[in-house]
């Protein structure tokens, strides 16, 4: 079980970079935030002069092709934001705000393992204030083809098991679960990085993908092996990363989850189609509150009303 208290940063904290698709530099800036304001995004730097204020929430979701992508091209958006997402909820941050400068986040090394460093050097301190969670009651899922995501009730936490199902022998078939807390996302998650297959690296780039991408960002697999010189991080890297996408992705729930996810050759589309589908139903959650302590939180439900608007008082 996560801490009962929600958490932000106890200092700035600042990268640059690429993006992984549109090659272009990049700078963002971690600050910290009050109890209850939640994840968002201040983008800058638009030709018209104007910031715009993107909340982290799956409402939020315009694009999910290779990459999910928050806000409107038009009045300003945020691409590539599940490396980043999935770093705050491993950590279990509640309460940041992300300002940036460009239209999407640096890729860094293709993983979340330096948003990770970063976080750990402006340090994590409580809000002072309960940490609400979203309790699934019931399960959901959304499929397409023979991929699914799935959420089902889970009483320890939140659980990820995820699957994936590649026709290249070189990625395969792989399956990793586990229960969600700090260690294990540090452990066994932040350092897995994006994957690509190089017989379609010419068709994403005549599509305006992937400009950015080089072998020190992305695992390239070839016909006969992965073509990085220094290999993988894990013997089953490519299903890591997978499951570090999902954790990214589910943070737009806008509240931690407590409960069990399951996907089978998932996606960015899949991950917040389930999202979509769990709160098209308000019987299908609670919002419970920790109240207790670090090791043993009490978790206390709310009414309907007080629930909703507390969870995303933009439906």
């Amino acid at each position: 079980m996560r801490s009962s208290q929600q958490t932000t940063l106890r200092s700035t904290v600042s990268l640059t970079g690429i993006g992984v698709h549109s090659g272009n530099p990049v700078s963002i800036t971690l600050h910290p935030r009050e109890a209850h304001e939640g994840v968002e995004f201040l983008r800058t730097g638009m030709p018209n002069g104007l910031d715009r204020l993107i909340k982290a929430h799956h409402s939020q979701v315009s694009a999910t092709e290779l990459c999910t992508v928050i806000g409107d091209r038009h009045t300003g958006a945020v691409a590539t934001i599940e490396h980043l997402m999935s770093a705050l909820s491993g950590l279990g941050l509640d309460n940041v705000l992300v300002e940036i400068d460009g239209p999407e986040m640096p890729i860094l090394d293709g993983s979340s393992a330096p948003f990770v460093a970063a976080i750990d050097s402006a340090g994590i301190v409580s809000c002072g204030a309960p940490r609400r969670f979203i309790k699934i009651l019931r399960p959901i899922r959304a499929e397409k083809g023979r991929a699914f995501s799935e959420l089902r009730p889970y009483e320890r936490g939140f659980r990820l098991d995820v699957e994936i199902d590649f026709e290249s022998p070189v990625i395969g078939r792989s399956r990793k679960a586990l229960d969600l807390t700090p260690a294990s996302y540090r452990r066994e998650i932040a350092r897995a990085r994006t994957f690509g297959m190089m017989r379609d690296v010419e068709r994403y780039w005549k599509a305006g993908f992937a400009l950015g991408a080089s072998l020190e960002n992305t695992v390239a697999v070839g016909d006969g092996g992965v073509v990085n010189p220094e290999g993988l991080r894990y013997p089953d890297e490519f299903v890591r990363h997978k499951l570090l996408d999902a954790v990214g992705d589910l943070a737009l729930a806008g509240l931690p989850i407590l409960g069990a996810y399951q996907s089978y050759c998932g996606g960015h589309a899949l991950n917040v189609a389930v999202l979509d589908a769990l709160f098209a139903n308000r019987a299908n959650y609670a919002i419970v509150e920790g109240t207790g302590t670090r090791r043993e939180p009490v978790l206390a439900e709310f009414g309907v009303g007080l629930g909703v608007a507390a969870y995303a008082p933009d439906l």
